[in-house]
């Protein structure tokens, strides 16, 4: 799975615009989780650590630079999932248990879930994340907290992986 910062030029380009025609699918891993953590947790011992929300938030302002009016966001109900997209892009859905149960079926249901012509945004867990390359018949990265893994999903193509973020690189990625 391709590295789209650390100036992939073309990578972001094709992030850039297949993200301004509405054609991305974008799995984002929670942020750091408290259970997982020596450092001070934000709320609860099934929530993301105090430190990680200004990863959260900083992701989040990448993402409102892309632009967000034209992307549905959708979150697992887990408590790290749902700070996560709290902190990120200020929304947190509920009842979307298939962004937790997603083996086998994650590619499947991201795709019942694509509006032609609009991004969708799922913030969710690496297992998730793992389970997507896995139904594209890709080997599994290990991707860190708050990473994001890029798919381009056309109606009349079969979905491709475009590459992934990690959160702390998206300083590096240059839409120019």
């Amino acid at each position: 799975v391709p590295d789209l910062a650390h100036g992939n030029v073309a990578g972001a380009q094709a992030l850039a615009s297949g993200w301004a025609k509405g054609d991305m699918i974008v799995l984002v891993r929670h942020v750091e989780r408290c259970d997982h953590s020596k450092a001070a947790c934000l709320s609860g011992n099934d929530g993301i650590t105090d430190r990680s929300r200004s990863v959260a938030v900083a992701v989040g302002a990448q993402f409102e630079q892309l632009g967000l009016a034209n992307a549905d966001i959708y979150n697992s109900p887990v408590m790290r999932t749902a700070q996560t997209a709290g902190y990120m892009f200020n929304t947190v859905s509920a009842n979307d248990d298939w962004l937790v149960s997603c083996k086998g079926t994650m590619l499947r249901d991201a795709l019942a879930h694509k509006v032609p012509g609009r991004n969708l945004v799922l913030v969710t867990h690496s297992e998730c994340m793992s389970a997507l390359e896995k139904d594209l018949r890709l080997p599994t990265s290990n991707l860190g907290y708050g990473a994001s893994l890029f798919l381009t999903a056309h109606a009349r193509q079969a979905p491709r992986m475009l590459g992934y973020i990690e959160a702390s690189d998206w300083r590096t990625v240059s839409f120019q």
